[in-house]
């Protein structure tokens, strides 16, 4: 796939930086569950995380699928951006319904990484993948909302400063249609973490421990206090507004795997080519070669589907189906090649010291989330082939 010079001088610019984090920077934190700041302060101070930002704001005005090529690289690398992707697509709702105001207040600040966007509060443990069922309620009190509610699955809660939040401002009984009544909020959670007091407070941050290192959290509010001006956008019309970033967000996950799926290729593909037994290379035989061979098709189908929706995106269109679709096939794809890479490594697939077994776990994922499969064809069963509503 032909390139511009630009985005060729991105991809030797996140080798470079993660050239400099290699794969033991990664198995230690993975072993202490500990979030990589290291990594992700270097990918601040190159200017990566503000890649989407306007210049205006301090940012380098790049276009979504330059972002995924970002996104893409530092998968490739053995590296895991999990720790920093968020900040990418949230970034999206702010610039396209933020005030004036908002704006100019956080977006030079997080060009810079003064400040640190990276927890998304949308998911609940009751409504799960049913947004439009969550609890989390915003009431207006004079020039303030007070909220109450939860969310889980908020990665990256402890090590940020603002947190992009969905919450319902009208009952769902009052409005005339289901995606209405919901709102979005830019809080500051440096002045809300902590119990309820008359300084403030109100937000409980609980981490969650996983199969893999990813920071993730519950969070419950108790009547935390946020000023009026922290709503983004209309009142009631956050649902719409999360869209358009939700997309942002699988175009952006689907690069990551297509990053995982090119490392597992490699690694599978060096491995098969060293390894020696019965006399030869395991490499030659076609047992071995062909499911590599199977998974580098597959991974580049998906590839192309990934920029052609990162394309639609930046061209002003509804990439819908085509963000949907770039991120059940690069999930699919990236989960297929690590399978293969564990399975031609044989017992060495899953010893730490190859990595193998961490990325595997990490891949694993992003087949259920940021949604899942299923949703993604009842999606394109519905929207795009016309069928009837299956839930």
């Amino acid at each position: 796939m032909s390139e511009s010079p630009d985005t060729s001088e991105i991809r030797r610019a996140v080798q470079a930086l993660c050239a400099e984090f290699p794969g033991e920077y990664w198995r230690k934190k993975d072993q202490e569950r500990a979030y990589p700041a290291e990594f992700v302060d270097a990918l601040t101070k190159a200017g990566f995380l503000a890649a989407l930002i306007p210049e205006s704001y301090g940012g380098s005005g790049l276009k979504l699928d330059a972002a995924a090529v970002i996104m893409e690289e530092i998968q490739a690398a053995g590296c895991n951006g999990a720790s920093a992707h968020a900040q990418m697509y949230i970034m999206n709702t702010l610039l396209k319904y933020g005030s004036e105001e908002q704006k100019q207040e956080y977006l030079p600040r997080i060009a810079t990484g003064e400040l640190r966007l990276q927890a998304f509060g949308v998911s609940e443990p009751t409504s799960g993948t049913d947004t439009l069922s969550l609890r989390t309620v915003a009431v207006r009190d004079g020039d303030e909302y007070v909220i109450n509610g939860q969310k889980i699955w908020t990665s990256r809660a402890e090590y940020s400063d603002l947190m992009m939040l969905l919450a319902r401002t009208t009952p769902r009984e009052e409005v005339a249609s289901k995606t209405e009544g919901l709102s979005i909020f830019l809080v500051d959670m440096r002045k809300v973490v902590g119990p309820k007091s008359e300084a403030g407070g109100g937000m409980s941050i609980k981490p969650i421990r996983t199969m893999m290192n990813h920071s993730t959290t519950e969070v419950f509010f108790d009547d935390m206090r946020i000023p009026a001006s922290a709503l983004v956008g209309e009142e009631g019309k956050g649902f719409r507004y999360i869209l358009s970033g939700m997309n942002a967000e699988r175009i952006l996950i689907a690069a990551e795997c297509i990053g995982d799926a090119k490392w597992f290729i490699k690694k599978a593909s060096d491995y098969a080519s060293e390894r020696n037994v019965f006399g030869r290379a395991i490499g030659q035989n076609q047992g071995v070669q062909f499911p590599i061979a199977r998974c580098y098709a597959q991974m580049c189908a998906a590839e192309l589907m990934v920029h052609h929706a990162a394309q639609v995106f930046d061209a002003g269109g509804n990439p819908g189906a085509e963000a949907n679709m770039a991120k059940l096939l690069a999930s699919e794809a990236s989960w297929a090649a690590a399978d293969m890479c564990v399975q031609t490594h044989g017992g060495f697939g899953f010893a730490e010291e190859y990595d193998v077994e961490r990325k595997f776990r990490e891949a694993r994922l992003y087949t259920v989330a940021p949604i899942s499969t299923n949703l993604i064809l009842s999606y394109l069963a519905e929207h795009v082939l016309g069928l009837p509503r299956s839930y």
